[in-house]
């Protein structure tokens, strides 16, 4: 065999990082290693059974399997497949790299985790290939692309410490080889009794034999024999009745697919006969992954036609509110060159997504009725990708309603479980608008000013404070005949009684408060002092405690959307908000007598208070704490 070069690189910073924290954590559950691998085979005999559709790529070898191997004498542990196999470049793309958005983030948070909530971390992204790190001291992987020459073998060592080692070597046979040379606190991974244990519990529904290399001695001939045991049921689990399948079976091909270190919330297994024939396995997952909001996130269903394996990842049967879904789907009908551009125009594929998307619905409405204590944990979880919905899916837009879930002022805590049914269930006799704040944190909501007369009269308030509230509202107009109405936006008039149902009046403008001589004369004293800082000053009914607010008109942008676009990076037009104030405020009252230096300090202040507690910040706030400490020193 010819010499090859050995190149010696270093992971990618993230990776070394990965290792490092993976190598020195308590991992509670280092078996998930095998499975992982085993995984990962399962995914390169799908690869190659799909590559085999267009050609002849099988000839020399069409039994397909995973084959394990445990050596004492030199302890180490091999994993082997015969699938697609990788070249020299998939090697270091593959197991040099994690290629997946959130990362950073993910680790920073691994590095923080207490030991006990390490397990919970990695699970949340899923490590894959470097879980083998956690039981090695050093790996080896072997490995040959299916239709290269034997002398485009790879050879891909490392022993987790930042570097790796790579070089051609030659190899007889496609496929991958993983060599994982033990630690010493991890030499039970040889034992056979261990390896059936581990293989049984978690990889027992891989559609491919997974054997295993094991002693058999035979009585009759006084000898032992080498031979491989497949060890699996190798039979592909959506394709089985339900009554056969254990609800650990269920959680362990979960686990499987989406490379998850813990169980599921619920799943969906069914299998639909009639004008399209296809069987849909569904799962809600427990977590949120890391990079759920992350424009380069990858959602969707494992794609079968006729159970051979076409593509990850096909996103085409889910809408993007769902996108978090975990599943298999297996089409009767759909070609095997289906590509992703076909499946988003295919009539079989626009069926299977109804279908999946009202068995998704289904699912966490059933959630949502029967376990409220798990639906709280995945709304916490999921909950801002829920609020999607209702602008994506207008079909299913009522059923969205009904799983929202808010915080409000009828609850003492931030949890978000209130649901619309039960702020209309509390809704007073005469009151015809469902009363929402939306501001950049719940504290913030919780205290506004607005509130105030809200909380004197006992109406009850939904406090929203996620960035993807302000796109909800715009779509969420009204529930149960009720219209929404943002409190700081508009006028406010809670005496006004509801237009009796079915009484036809001429709509009428909203009319300002009658105010005083005085009050008018001060709120035109303000306006001339703000100029165009403000759109116009009244006096408010909707101010108890606090001398003033601002809000916004009723055909303008709400403060904090606007708020939330410039954070963005938008540039937005010019738009002044309303100020009013509180007249019966003993502050107020002050004003009102003040000199025109006194007034113009006094009022510039309430201005930038009312602005600083709307929006959280302001455009000069040096300007406002030198007129703060001023004022200070005239006490």
């Amino acid at each position: 065999m010819p010499s090859t070069q050995t190149t010696k690189k270093a992971f990618k910073a993230e990776v070394k990082q990965l290792l490092h924290l993976l190598a020195h954590s308590m991992y509670s559950n280092p078996d998930v290693f095998l499975r992982e691998l085993i995984s990962n085979s399962s995914d390169a005999l799908d690869k190659l059974k799909f590559l085999s559709l267009e050609s002849d790529v099988l000839s020399d070898d069409n039994e397909l399997g995973v084959h394990i191997e445990a050596d004492k004498d030199h302890k180490t542990l091999t994993i082997k497949d015969n699938g697609i196999g990788m070249t020299s470049e998939d090697a270091e793309n593959n197991l040099g790299v994690i290629a997946r958005s959130g990362t950073r983030a993910f680790i920073d948070q691994l590095a923080k985790a207490k030991d006990d909530t390490k397990h919970d971390l990695i699970g949340q992204f899923g490590v894959g290939f470097y879980s083998c790190f956690v039981v090695a001291e050093s790996v080896t992987v072997l490995t040959r692309k299916v239709d290269s020459d034997a002398d485009k073998g790879v050879k891909w060592t490392s022993t987790g410490d930042g570097e790796y080692s790579i070089e051609e070597c030659e190899l007889d046979q496609r496929g991958t080889s993983i060599i994982l040379k033990l630690k010493e606190e991890h030499q039970s991974y040889l034992e056979d009794w261990k390896l059936r244990k581990i293989i049984s519990t978690y990889s027992d529904h891989i559609g491919y034999p997974v054997s295993l290399r094991v002693e058999v001695k035979d009585e009759e001939k006084k000898e032992t024999e080498i031979k491989d045991e497949v060890i699996n049921q190798a039979k592909a689990l959506w394709t089985l009745p339900k009554k056969d399948i254990a609800k650990e079976q269920y959680q362990e091909f979960y686990k499987h697919i989406s490379h998850d270190f813990e169980e599921p919330l619920s799943w969906s297994h069914n299998q639909v006969e009639g004008k399209y024939m296809y069987t849909t396995l569904l799962y809600m997952p427990k977590r949120a992954p890391m990079d759920l909001f992350y424009r380069e996130h990858k959602g969707g269903l494992k794609l079968f036609v006729q159970r051979v394996f076409i593509m990850d990842e096909a996103d085409a049967f889910l809408p993007g509110y769902l996108r978090f879904m975990k599943g298999v789907v297996d089409s009767a009908d759909l070609p095997l060159n289906v590509s992703r551009e076909i499946l988003q125009t295919n009539e079989v594929t626009k069926s299977i997504k109804a279908s999946c998307t009202s068995r998704g619905l289904k699912m966490l409405e059933d959630m949502a009725k029967n376990n409220t204590e798990d639906y709280a944990s995945f709304y916490e979880q999921f909950g801002n990708v829920i609020k999607e919905g209702p602008s994506e899916d207008f079909e299913n837009v009522d059923r969205i309603y009904e799983l929202l879930r808010f915080a409000s002022t009828h609850q003492s805590d931030s949890k978000p479980s209130v649901a619309l049914k039960d702020y209309a269930d509390r809704m007073k006799k005469d009151q015809d608008k469902i009363y929402y704040i939306i501001a950049d944190s719940y504290q913030a909501a919780s205290s506004h000013p607005a509130l105030e007369v809200f909380k004197q009269k006992g109406y009850e308030v939904l406090l929203m404070s996620d960035r993807v509230d302000e796109w909800l509202m715009s779509r969420l107009t009204e529930y149960a005949g009720k219209k929404f109405q943002n409190i700081t936006k508009g006028e406010l008039d809670l005496d006004k009684p509801a237009q009796e149902e079915g009484k036809e009046e001429a709509k009428e403008e909203p009319k300002e408060p009658e105010m005083t001589e005085a009050e008018k004369s001060l709120c035109e004293r303000m306006k001339t002092l703000f100029g165009d800082k403000v759109k116009s000053v009244r006096t408010t009914k909707r101010l108890i405690s606090s001398p003033c607010c601002v809000v916004a008109d009723d055909n303008d942008m709400s403060n904090n959307l606007r708020r939330v676009l410039q954070e963005a990076g938008q540039v937005l037009p010019n738009q002044q908000p309303i100020f009013e104030v509180n007249a019966e405020h003993p502050l107020v009252k002050r004003i009102e007598s003040m000199d025109d230096d006194r007034f113009q300090k006094y009022s510039n202040m309430l201005l930038s208070q009312a602005m600083l507690i709307d929006s959280g910040k302001l455009d000069d706030p040096a300007a406002f704490i030198a007129t703060i400490n001023e004022l200070l020193t005239e006490v």
